[in-house]
């Protein structure tokens, strides 16, 4: 059978890699968000709280925009400090309504114009700041955000002192008598807007997964139990405020640990998780290192968007290793396994079986002039044409930690010796520690 890289030389370098796509999404993304929406729902149902939590509560969003707000200026995320902001004004305007009829035992002759256009404004401009991507330079994307919140807060205030009676009448008519139920408790124009808003979160989170879109969406669906209960629940302002906020806040702090703990390309842990868990292994454990074969000249051959797609397929292979391993992108094209508490015998197969994984999976290269329309047709053309295909390869050397060594760099390096033996013993094959060449484990790369 002839070798990956002389198979791969027949094919040009404007053909690309097809792999079903890995999976996005993932339940981490929910982690803090969805407890804490589930959270502020039942706190704020409860008909009193104790003075220690009412106390919170009126401080922390305050806190809140202070606090999250400059973590979000450091760390550049203007989308979410804008949010921020937007819910803390709605909360400052309700909740001086709130307090002059708790002191006084009625609303304020303003109550329902203000109410309104919360109601209004608050899905409006929560939608569009959230949907907004961070695109520009910080600090025009903070005066171009600015500068929308003016003109729209400034065009209603000046509405709302010039035309009150008039303008509350128009946002409290019904405008769509065949849309309005009896179960709307705002405003009719505030639930196309919050719908509209929900969408696009909605849509901008399946394309591009990731903690602060969940929480932005998870956020506007308590806004919107919110608004309703306001007057109704005592504490459902407050708690819903705080925890919307907070969620936005602990999402940004997700994603930073994201960021310095996760491969971005592969969605594997990265070096500095590897670092870590390596200080906190046990006595016994086994230490591998898998390198993809022959990467450099595939990648020079296809170029670096079909090397990304490889290394993606490998991580995927790599994730669903047993023994109780967990992979790690190491960097380029290296991975390590850890597998604490096991030996080498009791590591092998399922390293074996993670190699044969990689190996007989089908890498499909087609001509990207000739790109199908839908996946349908892409099925029927590899039916009727058989694409040709490719095979990756990987390497393994594994090592288990000895008593003499004294911690897991040594165990590390030794893995990293044993996959140089892997290498030289002919490639696609698992070696372990002290084994030579004659003691691999190895098959023949299939290539299709």
């Amino acid at each position: 059978m002839p070798s990956i890289q002389a198979k791969c030389r027949i094919f040009p370098a404007d053909f690309e890699l097809t792999l079903p796509r890995l999976a996005a999404y993932r339940p981490d993304h929910l982690l803090a968000a969805l407890p804490l929406l589930l959270a502020g729902l039942a706190v704020a149902r409860m008909e009193s709280l104790s003075e220690f939590f009412q106390s919170l509560f009126n401080v922390l969003p305050t806190l809140l925009l202070l606090l999250g707000g400059a973590f979000c200026v450091v760390y550049g995320r203007q989308r979410e400090l804008s949010l921020l902001v937007v819910v803390y004004l709605t909360y400052f305007l309700l909740d001086t309504q709130t307090d002059h009829y708790r002191a006084h035992g009625h609303v304020r002759a303003d109550a329902a114009l203000v109410f309104h256009l919360c109601s209004l404004l608050l899905p409006l401009l929560y939608g569009l700041y959230g949907a907004w991507r961070e695109r520009s330079h910080l600090l025009q994307d903070m005066v171009a955000r600015a500068a929308v919140l003016l003109a729209v807060g400034g065009t209603f205030l000046a509405l709302a002192r010039r035309f009150p009676e008039g303008l509350q009448g128009w946002l409290a008519e019904v405008h769509w008598p065949l849309w309005h139920g009896q179960w709307m408790n705002l405003i009719q124009l505030a639930y196309p807007l919050f719908l509209i808003a929900g969408v696009l979160l909605l849509v901008q989170y399946l394309r591009q997964p990731r903690p602060l879109h969940a929480a932005q969406f998870l956020g506007l669906l308590g806004l919107l139990w919110m608004l309703p209960n306001t007057f109704i629940l005592p504490h459902a302002l407050q708690v819903m405020s705080s925890l919307v906020m907070l969620m936005l806040v602990a999402a940004v702090v997700h994603e930073a640990y994201q960021m310095a703990y996760r491969d971005e390309l592969t969605g594997l842990p990265g070096r500095r998780a590897l670092n870590d868990r390596l200080e906190r292994l046990g006595r016994n454990y086994v230490i591998a290192m898998a390198d993809v074969d022959h990467f450099k000249k595939f990648n020079d051959t296809h170029g670096h968007d079909v090397g990304d797609q490889v290394l993606k397929l490998v991580a995927s292979r790599l994730r669903r290793v047993g023994g109780g391993g967990k992979a790690y992108r190491y960097g380029g094209e290296e991975f390590t396994l850890v597998f604490p508490g096991k030996s080498i015998d009791e590591c092998r197969a399922h390293l074996e079986a993670v190699r044969d994984a990689v190996e007989h999976y089908p890498l499909q290269l087609r001509d990207k002039q000739q790109r199908p329309r839908s996946d349908k047709e892409g099925r029927q053309r590899r039916r009727a044409s058989g694409a040709a295909s490719v095979s990756v390869t990987i390497s393994i050397g594994v090592a288990e930690r000895e008593a003499h060594q004294r911690g897991a760099d040594e165990v590390l390096r030794s893995a990293d010796k044993a996959l140089y033996a892997a290498k030289r013993a002919g490639r696609n094959c698992v070696v372990a520690q002290g084994e030579n060449r004659r003691g691999a484990v190895r098959v023949k790369a299939a290539v299709e």
